[in-house]
């Protein structure tokens, strides 16, 4: 089911200020904005309100108070038949402390009512330790007159005003196109992000959407611990870029009763959507959501058999251990093919007659030196599989009792909060960790990030929404079967193309950059998955074949990702795209950057995601610390000018190497950071300590 988002874009543009906001005037002068009569905040980010409620907020990370947002209508209803309340005539202020799994802060309220009897009360809590990151919630109260029928509410509304250097943005949502998670916002730009279902099996993401200009950026989001299907849309208008968030609520208030937005955020932040992100981390975090930590085999260098395509042999699969170990990968992934359909997941008999067969296999690849993985693809049942034909009550449903399909394998999804559904996977997992002895799941599909409401009326759901709701307590179950089977196990989490739902990360140590698109998606996926992880990461670059040119490594190796390969050898393989052979000229290339791996092993230091702009810096520019010493990755077509090292502590002197082509470059202190460079498509720089020097 695809659920169109709430309104179109002249409708937002209406509600972001009118047409005041369409017109491209939009100020504070604008009919109902007036003076600030109520002011909340920290040391990095003040909120004003008008006299109806319209807020603003002003930054003060730069050191200096900036107004980022003129005042408007943040915290709105619509009811139905379109009208939108929005002035909250302002009533009072309060503010109190608290202390709770946030830490130590400061709660403000601020309350209004609207000429319909409408009281709204928005709550911003600032917390000592999130600084910029108020939490947010806003309850509406009928206190008089006639009944309200809401439709949705927003909160969270703000244009970021141009600073006449470009904007950039950051959005959660999936889309089928597989389309860039970072992109710039051009003057037509509008992206509802739905964080629902947006094609029949591609759906769900990361609640936040974000927008930036060159000296600062504003966020909003949600922190409730299962999805929610609302809208985050980013809208550019003459004015600026808007964030927001919206959710559908039809409710009837009758006088008393109230209505409550969802727990929500909104901030500011300097350079680009890192500092976001990392602080949403932290948030679901101290709620109970983050990432395990990756044991040691998360990191290691990955070949993946997918060259050989689905009709590989036996034969040939294990003729290329010895050189995937002499290269100096680790795993040796099955992938698709193995079985005889989705569903089922019994052996393909042309591949493994037995279970016997399989068990053999597994041991042939222990011998080899290497780790055995197996590919799987939960929640999706083929036509004329077994499972379909006697379990039909597994099915998701729609309204309309018609099946969701699952485009890749032309399958069916199954529910993921039906207990049968449950069962059956958890016995499989652990057939394949605690028997078959695979010590890796790679679990793959764009269908596995988020599923849409389920109107099975065998499931007995207390409401549709459920399945969206319990999809992460399925993926717990399968991440707790491996580990259980063996503690140890990499649970690698491949949603093709999508944006990574941050409910489902709890449940996997180890993320790819999932069928990247370009060198370009590697890095940006790299940047914003060690932000909602950790800056430790196990976050691979997927097969090096899918990055420009096939062999661009180096957009893996200096973010800190886990290198990974489908080389074929000494054959070609199979596939329409076939390209995979390990010639002697690319084993050359191969060689080198497996040994660069796995002497720095980078992606085990720390990412230093808020050191760069990846839309403004140019060159693209990504920091990792490891063990003392600062790695730099420079990124771009051609360049032949300065680079900024960025994050060299006071009073010490770095030695800087070309760490790829062994190149002195010379030494680096932190007043003395920038050094000329020329290069093509990248550039890659250790930077050692050697000795303090005179302040």
């Amino acid at each position: 089911m695809i659920t169109e988002h709430l309104v179109s874009r002249r409708g937002l543009l209406g509600l972001w200020g009118g047409t005041v906001l369409a017109a491209g005037v939009l100020s504070s002068t604008q009919a109902w904005a007036g003076p600030a009569v109520a002011r909340v905040g920290d040391r990095a980010l003040t909120i004003e309100f008008d006299s109806a409620l319209n807020s603003r907020l002003i930054s003060s990370l730069s050191g200096q108070a900036v107004t980022l947002t003129e005042f408007g209508a943040s915290e709105t209803v619509t009811l139905e038949g379109d009208k939108v309340v929005d002035r909250f005539f302002f009533a009072d202020q309060r503010q109190e402390a608290v202390s709770d799994r946030h830490g130590a802060g400061v709660r403000h309220l601020v309350r209004g009512v609207s000429a319909e009897g409408l009281e709204k009360t928005v709550s911003l809590t600032f917390y000592d330790r999130y600084p910029g990151f108020p939490l947010m919630k806003v309850d509406w109260r009928l206190t008089r007159g006639e009944p309200l029928k809401i439709a949705s509410y927003r909160v969270g509304a703000h244009t970021l005003k141009s600073s006449r250097g470009g904007f950039w943005s950051w959005s959660g949502s999936t889309h089928a196109d597989r389309r860039d998670w970072v992109q710039p916002v051009g003057e037509d730009f509008d992206q509802p992000n739905f964080m629902g279902m947006n094609a029949s099996d591609y759906g769900s993401g990361t609640p936040v959407a974000d927008v930036w200009r060159p000296d600062a950026g504003i966020a909003v989001g949600h922190i409730e611990l299962t999805p929610k299907l609302v809208s985050l849309p980013i809208i550019a208008s003459p004015a600026g870029a808007s964030v927001a968030l919206q959710e559908a609520r039809v409710v009837t208030l009758n006088v008393g009763e109230s209505i409550s937005s969802l727990d929500a955020f909104v901030t500011v932040h300097r350079r680009d959507y890192y500092a976001t992100l990392d602080a949403y981390r932290r948030v679901m975090a101290d709620r109970g959501m983050a990432a395990p930590k990756a044991p040691d085999g998360s990191y290691e260098a990955i070949w993946c058999a997918w060259g050989y395509d689905r009709n590989f042999t036996v034969a040939e699969v294990e003729g290329t251990y010895a050189k995937v170990k002499d290269m100096g990968f680790t795993w040796a992934v099955l992938d698709d093919g193995w079985q005889t359909n989705e569903g089922d997941w019994a052996l393909d008999p042309r591949k493994f007659r037995t279970e016997a067969d399989m068990v053999a296999f597994v041991t042939a690849i222990r011998a080899a030196g290497l780790k055995p993985k197996l590919w799987l693809a939960p929640l999706a049942v083929d036509p004329g599989s077994d499972l379909l034909h006697d379990h039909t009550d597994m099915l998701l449903l729609d309204e309309n009792g018609a099946v969701q399909d699952v485009t890749w394998w032309n399958a069916f999804y199954l529910c993921p909060a039906y207990q049968p559904t449950k069962d059956y996977t958890q016995k499989l997992i652990h057939k394949i960790i605690g028997e078959w002895g695979y010590e890796g799941l790679k679990l793959d599909g764009q269908h596995m990030n988020g599923v849409a409401p389920c109107h099975n009326p065998a499931h007995n759901h207390s409401h549709p929404e459920e399945s969206v709701e319990k999809l992460q307590d399925f993926w717990k179950m399968v991440y707790d079967t491996a580990i259980a089977a063996n503690p140890n196990a990499v649970v690698e989490f491949c949603p093709c193309g999508t944006s990574y739902a941050f409910h489902n990360l709890p449940y996997t140590n180890q993320v790819p950059s999932s069928d990247p698109l370009s060198s370009w998606q590697v890095r940006l996926k790299g940047k914003s998955l060690k932000a909602l992880m950790g800056r430790d990461a196990a976050y691979a670059g997927d097969h090096v074949e899918l990055s420009d040119g096939g062999n661009d490594f180096a957009s893996s190796v200096g973010i800190g990702a886990v290198i990974s390969t489908k080389f074929t050898w000494p054959e070609e393989g199979r596939g329409p795209d076939a390209n995979f052979r390990l010639t002697p000229e690319r084993e050359v290339v191969w060689r080198k950057w497996t040994e660069i791996y796995n002497d720095r092993m980078l992606p085990k230091g720390q990412y230093l995601g808020e050191l760069y702009d990846i839309g403004f810096d140019k060159p693209e520019a990504h920091a990792i610390e490891k063990d003392g010493r600062l790695y730099y990755g420079f990124y771009a077509s051609e360049w032949n000018g300065e680079v900024e090292l960025r994050g060299l502590a006071e009073n010490t002197s770095y030695r800087l190497t070309d760490y790829f082509n062994g190149v002195d470059l010379g030494t680096a202190t932190a007043n003395a950071a920038r050094i000329p460079a020329r290069f093509d498509k990248f550039l890659l720089i250790e930077a050692v300590p050697t000795q303090g020097v005179q302040a």
